[in-house]
């Protein structure tokens, strides 16, 4: 099959390398995101799909506009008889849905209908979901409601952070790309309708979104820390003065026997520094103080003021 592949980030990279190592499609070009300056000194960077592409020679498009004139124009000149969108981080209208014979496939991190829009691995995780996975649909117009072609299905571990299930689920799409592939050049493909009534949404994250809730149990301050690793990352305010301080929290374990108010430093011990929260409390391992190393919570509590008593709001 002749595929264009849309994509920008790492998570479309197994199923771009799925295609260009299996003999039975060919990977016509690939579209991704312009290079964006990143890091302190603000250098362009390319994105990890254009990377790939690279790497295997492959001919890159970068638009500012995917539905640009001259973009349409681009694919309609390769004839693709599929789009593959991974990941990619523009909106396709329907012009461009129609360009393909069949149309374009959007691989999706999460079990449609739920958890719709930009975010769904850190969704699941803080909303202590037992089971998560990736869904390939057929695009149309809505926001990540087309017709349903196949899931596959994973058991989210209990440690497990944004991170490191989004690794997981990016080498699960790939076969189950190439499995769709080869149904619809079977003429074997099965599409769904989505049940709307069952939808939910993940809207993309941002930086507010990191701060930790202390008036909240436990077990839901554990999975939201999980949930915000690597990005936007959990954190707390420490009182300095008149002033705030930015604590970054990693890691942290349950406790049942913190008692104070949501926020309390209650212990701090060679463990680590004990928090209470709704109820209960948790026990914080690793941390990073703004402008400074991550390190342990035990060694960060012997060399700071964090003592008894102070309140992370």
């Amino acid at each position: 099959m002749r595929i264009v592949f849309a994509g920008t980030g790492e998570f479309g990279v197994p199923c771009l390398e799925a295609l260009v190592a299996s003999d039975r499609h060919f990977v016509l070009s690939v579209l991704t995101q312009p290079d964006r300056p990143a890091g302190r000194q603000q250098k362009l960077l390319a994105s990890p799909i254009k990377e790939c592409a690279l790497r295997h020679q492959l001919q890159v498009f970068q638009p500012e506009d995917i539905n640009a004139p001259a973009s349409m124009s681009q694919i309609r000149y390769q004839k693709p008889d599929l789009m593959v969108v991974v990941a990619y981080g523009q909106i396709l209208r329907k012009p461009l849905l129609e360009l393909p014979e069949k149309g374009c496939w959007n691989v999706h991190a999460s079990l449609l209908p739920k958890y719709r829009g930009a975010s769904p691995i850190a969704a699941a995780i803080r909303d202590r979901q037992k089971r998560t996975g990736v869904t390939i649909m057929q695009m149309n117009e809505g926001l990540d409601t087309g017709d349903i072609l196949d899931r596959v299905a994973t058991r989210i571990r209990p440690a497990e952070t944004t991170g490191i299930l989004h690794d997981r689920l990016a080498q699960k799409a790939a076969p189950l790309l190439l499995d769709l592939l080869e149904k619809a050049e079977k003429g074997r493909l099965k599409r769904t309708r989505q049940n709307s009534s069952e939808s939910s949404l993940a809207p993309r994250m941002n930086k507010e979104d990191g701060k930790i809730n202390w008036d909240r149990n436990p077990d839901e301050i554990e999975a939201h820390i999980r949930a915000m690793q690597p990005w936007p990352g959990a954190y707390a305010w420490i009182p300095d003065g008149t002033d705030q301080r930015m604590l970054k929290i990693f890691s942290v374990i349950l406790s049942r026997r913190a008692r104070g108010k949501p926020g309390e430093v209650v212990e701090v011990n060679t463990h680590g520094i004990l928090v209470a929260a709704k109820k209960g409390g948790v026990l914080l391992r690793e941390v990073q103080l703004e402008g400074r190393k991550r390190m342990s919570a035990a060694e960060f509590g012997r060399g700071s003021s964090l003592g008894v008593g102070v309140v992370l709001v």
